[in-house]
């Protein structure tokens, strides 16, 4: 359990970087994160929360998924006292792992009808060359990585969701979670 939460911790700045770098754009500098509106920190991981259901409904297969909350970070190089972004990652185990084989081209195929761009799609830089698909929704904004861990015991699906940038109102603190 505990190499497993170092290995999520040690892709977690990798992740973050993949996603925040890429996608939902506004019409500003590719390298901006693109803003998700005025919300609390609360408001906002439960739009995450909703985000991971969402997909955790397209993968269709029966299994367990972790039980980890939403965490609140700083938006880039943006005031830390009034921007924000959400992440939320988890995995899903299957009740069975062959039942896994196959899920990422099905996500692939269904994440388009719900709003999302796939926006990469293949092995990704690991040792493992663990198949991995990003993917934007432009109306939501919010992004997410998955990584298929088929050579882990048992094999799972990790998920990062982040969202763009929120701004607290005005007289109100970020809340840290």
């Amino acid at each position: 359990m505990k190499t497993k939460l170092c290995a999520i911790a040690l892709t977690l700045p990798t992740a973050l970087a993949t996603l925040i770098g890429c996608g939902m754009t506004d019409k500003k500098k590719s390298d901006d994160i693109p803003s998700s509106g005025v919300s609390t920190s609360s408001e906002a991981a439960g739009d995450a929360k909703k985000t991971s259901s969402e997909l955790y409904n397209l993968i269709d297969i029966k299994g367990k998924a972790t039980d980890t909350g939403p965490g609140v970070k700083e938006c880039g190089k943006k005031d830390a006292e009034k921007y924000f972004q959400i992440f939320h990652s988890w995995s899903f185990t299957p009740a069975s792992s062959e039942e896994l084989g196959g899920v990422m081209d099905q996500l692939k195929v269904k994440l388009p009808k719900h709003g999302w761009e796939v926006v990469e799609y293949g092995p990704d830089s690991s040792r493992n060359k663990n198949l991995s698909l990003t993917a934007d929704n432009d109306t939501k904004k919010f992004s997410v990585n998955i990584t298929y861990q088929a050579k882990d015991n048992p094999p799972n699906l990790n998920f990062f969701v982040v969202s763009g940038c929120y701004q607290v109102a005005d007289g109100q603190k970020i809340e840290q979670f």
